[in-house]
């Protein structure tokens, strides 16, 4: 097209095309070209939708992608989690397990509905000094509280759960009748008779009927609907999976927790694997001064009904006393309480040495020295008769309640009677 005919365009004449005779021919063509405008519009219609579409399908996504961005723990790190305000209301019950860390606890906490997100109760427990007191139990809290709340709560000994039962190591199966009962709110029989299911319970027979030393240390939860015979069952297999981590064999297992539960009684932590040692070497010295005898005071004081202190005389001359290993050779007819995994530990790898005897001289620190022969035990039981004479109380009182970790004074068994008295 030339620059006149652009020129008559605008002007709303249509220029003829050269040589283009008048007629039908211009009509066509002039059909054509007003053909060819409507295409080129609706085509940039069509455009100008599509980039209209796009924007506004852009602009949803962005929406979306924002949300889902500001939901997102990405934006605490510009907000700071969401947390609940105040004291919260109602009760949750919570149950916080052995060796959780605060993680774990800040996610049972937001799964309970107890504060509004695990990392605003992460905040408020690594900035309370105090944080890392809070004992596994069962908790009762509220729901909707702030995370400083509940922290403050798990802190609070009212808070947890009368439900809660705690069994220290070396502790007796007497000792564990008595805090069923108080915290489990069982009765005697009802106890008795758990400790005497031995199906019920999964009790090995290498145990002979006898729980002691079956019943774990640990931290036990009792739910109300739970039996006494449910919570012993738990103990006992807790104390057989214990025995198979620690590649114990089976036919093993009931002299392990003897040799466990005397070292128990007779030492502190630092003394364990050189108690392990002597019982190892004084049991096999059937031919030599000790002639096979323990003569452990603990084993003595079980069989009275004792826990602290060290025997009279006339409990140490006293063979009726199954327990009396001054007595009686070899290990006692069972375990003497229920031993840790330390101790255990220490049975079945003990220290090197030669020692035969040992004497605790000093029941409040629990000082042990060590002798290979009975000369030099004899010398070492003096600084243990001189702190007697200033603590007559502590090493003769006839207490039966836990009490220091009894001395051991063992001395070789006179040929006749396999003790001196």
């Amino acid at each position: 097209m030339s620059q006149d005919d652009d020129f008559f365009t605008q002007l709303g004449i249509e220029p003829r095309e050269p040589n283009q005779a008048a007629g039908g021919r211009l009509d066509a063509t002039r059909t054509q070209r007003r053909e060819e405008r409507v295409r080129r519009r609706k085509k940039r219609r069509r455009r100008l939708i599509t980039v209209l579409i796009l924007v506004l399908v852009l602009s949803v996504a962005g929406g979306v992608g924002f949300m889902a961005y500001w939901n997102s723990g990405i934006a605490s790190l510009i907000t700071g989690p969401q947390d609940y305000e105040g004291a919260g209301e109602g009760e949750v019950v919570v149950e916080i397990p052995d060796g959780s860390s605060g993680k774990d606890i800040a996610q049972i906490l937001a799964d309970a509905g107890v504060v509004k997100t695990a990392g605003a109760f992460a905040n408020a427990y690594a900035k309370n000094a105090n944080s890392g007191n809070i004992q596994p139990g069962t908790y009762t809290l509220r729901s909707g509280m702030s995370a400083d709340n509940a922290v403050a709560m798990l802190l609070d000994p009212a808070s947890k759960s009368d439900h809660t039962m705690n069994i220290s190591e070396g502790a007796t199966k007497a000792q564990v009748k008595e805090r069923l009962k108080s915290v489990g709110h069982y009765t005697d029989a009802q106890v008795e008779e758990a400790f005497g299911a031995t199906d019920a319970i999964g009790l090995p027979e290498a145990a002979n009927g006898n729980v002691e030393g079956w019943l774990a240390p640990g931290t036990y939860d009792i739910a109300d609907d739970a039996s006494a015979t449910d919570i012993v069952a738990s103990m006992v297999s807790t104390t057989i999976e214990g025995l198979k981590d620690l590649g114990v064999a089976k036919a093993d297992y009931e002299s392990v927790l003897t040799k466990a539960s005397i070292v128990e009684r007779e030492a502190t932590p630092e003394y364990y694997g050189k108690v392990a040692r002597v019982i190892d070497n004084r049991l096999r010295d059937t031919d030599g001064p000790t002639r096979g005898y323990l003569q452990m005071d603990s084993t003595v004081l079980y069989g009275v009904g004792r826990s602290g202190g060290i025997p009279t005389a006339d409990q140490i001359a006293d063979a009726s006393n199954a327990y009396n290993t001054y007595a009686h050779e070899g290990l006692p007819p069972s375990p003497i309480g229920n031993p840790g995994k330390e101790t255990i530990k220490s049975v079945l790898n003990p220290e090197a040495g030669d020692w035969l005897y040992f004497v605790t001289v000093d029941l409040d620190t629990g000082e042990t020295l060590f002798a290979t022969t009975h000369e030099e035990q004899e010398e070492n039981k003096k600084k243990f008769d001189a702190y007697c004479e200033a603590h007559n109380d502590t090493c003769y009182g006839s207490s039966s309640s836990p009490g220091p970790k009894p001395s051991a004074t063992p001395k070789p068994p006179e040929a006749s009677a396999g003790t001196d008295g």
